[in-house]
């Protein structure tokens, strides 16, 4: 792998027909983080999990911020075309088809951003507690790819209309959104694990 790499970790698939996953964890996670949801997500599916490269206090993120829920957009820019690359690599090095990102938190903004920078590298995303990215996002064309974006309503760091505004701006990109709000907060709940086990199911199902 190039200079692109990521450290992470890598599970082959025991299921050939189950979708990969692109493992995309929150603040302060790493490599290992997801590795269980993805496994209860789609039991069979190849896992893609790398280790966000900033670093804030000492705790791994994908990109800097500037303070909670102030994005530094250049960086965010920059580091979603990293990821872009090295998902390109690993696909090569593993053979593996385009991932469906799983991105909790810090981890699901990056996967928004790469949807808006980088379409052509997922074949779609589970969104967990997303915000928008970029406030002046580039005209994606999304195609139909399918999302899931789970919310919680209660969440004190996500805004219910900030939410609500991803949404409107993947499914106006031309992808397929389906959008809960759930009673939850920021962090994950069993709600969270049925829901994305059933959708990537019935995703699955359409694909084949």
């Amino acid at each position: 792998m190039t200079e692109s790499t990521f450290i992470h970790r890598f599970e082959p698939a025991t299921n050939a027909g189950s979708p990969p996953l692109l493992l995309l964890h929150g603040t302060g996670g790493d490599e290992n983080d997801l590795l269980g949801l993805g496994k209860m997500i789609s039991p069979g599916s190849a896992l893609l999990s790398p280790r966000g490269r900033v670093l804030e206090h000492g705790m791994p993120r994908f990109f800097r911020r500037l303070a909670e829920g102030v994005f530094d957009e250049d960086d965010v820019r920059r580091r979603a075309l990293e990821l872009g690359d090295f998902i390109a690599d690993a696909r090569k090095q593993y053979g593996i088809a385009a991932p469906v990102a799983v991105g909790f938190s810090n981890g699901a903004n990056i996967a928004a951003a790469l949807l808006l920078l980088k379409p052509d590298v997922l074949a779609g995303a589970i969104l967990l507690r997303a915000m928008v990215p970029l406030s002046d996002p580039p005209k994606a064309e999304l195609g139909g790819k399918p999302i899931l974006l789970l919310s919680g309503q209660a969440d004190p760091i996500v805004p219910a209309s900030n939410s609500a505004k991803l949404a409107a701006l993947l499914s106006e990109a031309g992808a397929r959104v389906d959008h809960k709000v759930l009673p939850a907060g920021h962090q994950l709940s069993q709600a969270d694990v049925t829901l994305a086990r059933n959708w990537i199911g019935s995703v699955d199902a359409k694909a084949a």
